[in-house]
């Protein structure tokens, strides 16, 4: 038996003897992650309240991309923060 990945699904395909082969469709857990892609210029406080129309969550994002950022106060042009 062989898995092959395709975007979201898995498909197995499992050989029974010659020339039999049957293919089955397996959905895997959809990943609902929404991320945002630090611009020049974009604080944490402004890449929030884009998402919350809040800027003191900040947390909420900083918390999320906690394996991203160290400090709140320190994002970099490309980084791609978590929103949750």
């Amino acid at each position: 038996m062989r898995s092959i990945k395709l975007t979201n699904m898995v498909f197995i395909i499992s050989f029974r003897g010659r020339g039999s082969q049957r293919k089955e469709r397996v959905s895997e857990p959809w990943d609902s992650t929404q991320w945002h892609a630090v611009k020049k210029g974009e604080t944490l406080r402004k890449v929030v309240e884009q998402y919350y129309s809040d800027e003191s969550l900040y947390k909420k994002i900083f918390e999320a991309s906690q394996d991203i950022l160290s400090d709140p106060n320190l994002i970099k042009v490309g980084q791609k923060l978590r929103i949750s």
